[in-house]
């Protein structure tokens, strides 16, 4: 049968990068197989969930390119996907529980259970509940029952060993005796989580569960659920949780986590799928650069480390530069062009496509992310050109350099043709036959052209730019010189 997995992300924040590595994963299996990609929204924490969180998720999964096949604004045949519509299916199922045996209602308090946990404390042991209600006289719970006492539902944990085979992880086992009788509804009527995405997988049909490392203590939980359900457990695989630079779980004190936080960024989204796949998995052997298709192919959860990844924003920024690089150009220009007109670079008659797709070219063996492009297109684009103070004090100091420069802006001004090889012979001629190296003048015409120490190189850039603006700016260079004290 083909495989059904599901992402179930907390509208408590935006999409994190390390449940979109989850979703992922969990896409890759569906598509590599054949299968179903279920989107859940887990939205049972009603004061920390918003509308905005889920549009965020929503929002994040498709810029990631994760479509889905059951789950909001699409719906399907096991909805509904949201676990605030589904409270009725919880308690049902609960009340279920109790009925057969498989949980019981617990009275005690809030204060009887913190004064038992702190005492437990107080002596180094570790606190579990002592199943006090699990024996309580049927009088006393008629009483508690006509005072209406609010009372919590606890899942009757057996006398065994629950044990899985976790595909990442291999065989795991948990004693009974290391699980306490768990809430799974509390006093006010809300389910637990563990309730909650367990009736949810049996309702969904999710064959396989692929979740981060820190659920690997909920599982034995869970599977004991599923069997008092009357369910078959899925395949679990538990995939490792990425880590900051100092090797701490991912978070903000590390940089953005936010996977639309990124995109602001301006990196690819194909380039952020490549990064995020290779977080804990190998395709085997060097493969760095993968398209979706290539990830979907190749992709198997036996690929999974079972050690923990760490986000290396070094290796991102390569690998979205090398993305950028790949580009078509007529598809770089539609995702870089508003990012121009953002910094106010478009104004007024919109230059050539032409030439807007020979300064991308230019410009990109230097970017890493797209938010670069407005930065160092701005000379080419402005106006007017701002002399970094860096720039004057490294490559402006040469004496007489204003004249040096009127004579190359002569030169150009009556070169014909104005192409590359041309404005090469007439840079390195005029600088010999004024007896400097090629270097000093072709730094000082860099400054001119750009205001800048680097530059793409200056030859294509002298072209770039056209014979009337090259002149022109190499003319205000000469009557910046000429103010200077």
């Amino acid at each position: 049968m083909a495989p059904r997995v599901r992402f179930a992300p907390s509208p408590t924040g935006y999409l994190h990068v390390g449940g979109a590595r989850t979703a992922l994963f969990n896409w890759l299996f569906a598509r590599r197989h054949g299968g179903t990609f279920v989107l859940r929204i887990e939205d049972t924490d009603v004061e920390r969930s918003s509308a905005d969180m889920v549009t965020g998720i929503l929002d994040g999964l498709r810029w990631l390119g994760l479509d889905w096949d059951e789950g909001p604004e699409i719906g399907g045949a096991h909805g509904p996907y949201f676990q605030s519509a589904r409270l009725d299916r919880y308690r049902s199922a609960a009340a279920d529980l109790v009925e057969r045996g498989h949980a019981y209602y617990c009275y005690c308090t809030p204060e009887r259970l913190r004064d038992e946990r702190e005492q437990a404390e107080t002596r180094g042991e570790a606190w579990q509940y002592d199943r006090t209600c699990l024996s309580l006289p049927s009088e006393q719970i008629r009483a508690l029952e006509a005072a209406g006492a609010p009372r919590a539902i606890r899942f009757k944990v057996p006398t065994t060993t629950t044990a899985f085979t976790d595909i990442v992880h291999g065989p795991i086992a948990f004693e009974s005796r290391s699980i306490e009788d768990f809430v799974i509804v509390r006093s006010d009527g809300h389910p637990t989580y563990h309730l909650s995405v367990v009736v949810d997988d049996v309702d969904m049909r999710i064959s396989h569960v692929i979740r981060g490392d820190d659920h690997v203590s909920n599982t034995p939980k869970h599977i004991l659920l599923f069997e008092a359900l009357g369910a078959t457990p899925p395949v679990f695989a538990h995939v490792p949780l990425i880590l900051g630079s100092d090797k701490k779980r991912l978070s903000k004190r590390h940089g953005a986590t936010s996977v639309t936080e990124y995109e602001r960024q301006g990196y690819l989204p194909a380039a952020m799928v490549n990064f995020l796949a290779l977080l804990g998995w190998s395709p085997g052997g060097d493969r760095e650069l993968m398209t979706v298709r290539d990830l979907v192919e190749s992709f198997s959860l036996e690929g999974i480390s079972g050690g923990n990844a760490v986000f290396n924003t070094e290796k991102l920024d390569w690998m979205n530069g090398q993305y950028i690089a790949r580009m078509p150009l007529a598809e770089l220009a539609q995702v870089v062009q508003p990012l121009l007109a953002d910094a106010g670079l478009l104004s007024g008659t919109p230059p050539p496509a032409a030439w807007l797709h020979r300064l991308l070219e230019l410009l990109r063996p230097r970017v890493k992310r797209l938010t670069e492009f407005a930065e160092m297109a701005r000379p080419y684009l402005a106006d007017t050109v701002r002399y970094e103070p860096e720039a004057v004090e490294k490559h402006l100091a040469l004496p007489a350099l204003d004249t040096h420069i009127t004579a190359l802006a002569d030169r150009l001004r009556g070169l014909d043709p104005f192409d590359e090889a041309t404005v090469e012979a007439a840079v390195r001629d005029t600088a010999a036959a004024r007896g400097l190296k090629a270097g000093a003048l072709i730094h000082a015409t860099r400054v001119a052209l750009t205001g800048r120490t680097t530059s793409p190189g200056i030859f294509e850039v002298l072209v770039l730019l056209g014979r009337t603006r090259s002149v022109e700016r190499l003319e205000q260079l000469v009557a910046f010189l000429s103010a200077r004290p």
